[in-house]
């Protein structure tokens, strides 16, 4: 892959009517897996679902939907949880559906101000346009505080 492209596992969040696609660099995914039962914790963040044990390792699971829309997600057959390296922590992230790997060119590639000066360009690296898609590109690192962050490291 040349240094104009960037690799990425892309999925999909259902919001309402609509159907969102992100997508998050493949080297920041470790694995992907169907859902898993989940163990609630109490006084845990809202949009901290749970904790799984993932081959002996205690993961904590993140439902993104919440974390963005402040709408739960419906699992369903497609769901998946994504789990991440955030830092060197792996959490996993609750989503609709992963549909693909896709190797973005970088031109496709468009800074958020450019495009919607209303969404937080904290968490989102850019915006690709691959044909008549938009893919949002996620800043893991960005889409929780530090507190936040610390809390995961503790659940884990």
């Amino acid at each position: 892959m040349s240094q104009q492209e960037l690799q990425v596992v892309v999925f999909t969040l259902f919001i309402e009517e609509d159907q969102i696609e992100f997508g998050v660099p493949i080297e920041s995914v470790q694995e992907i897996n169907r859902l898993l039962a989940i163990t609630k914790i109490p006084e845990a963040p809202e949009f901290v679902e749970g904790i799984v044990n993932l081959r002996g390792n205690i993961i904590p699971i993140i439902d993104l939907k919440k974390r963005f829309f402040i709408t739960e997600s419906a699992q369903t057959e497609q769901s998946r949880i994504i789990v991440c390296d955030l830092e060197g922590t792996y959490i996993g992230i609750i989503v609709d559906a992963v549909s693909e790997v896709l190797k973005l060119p970088a031109d496709s590639i468009e800074n958020t101000n450019d495009v919607i000066s209303s969404i937080s360009s904290d968490y989102i690296a850019g915006i690709s346009k691959i044909g008549d898609r938009l893919i949002v590109l996620l800043e893991l690192e960005n889409v929780f505080s530090k507190l936040e962050k610390s809390e995961l490291i503790e659940v884990s």
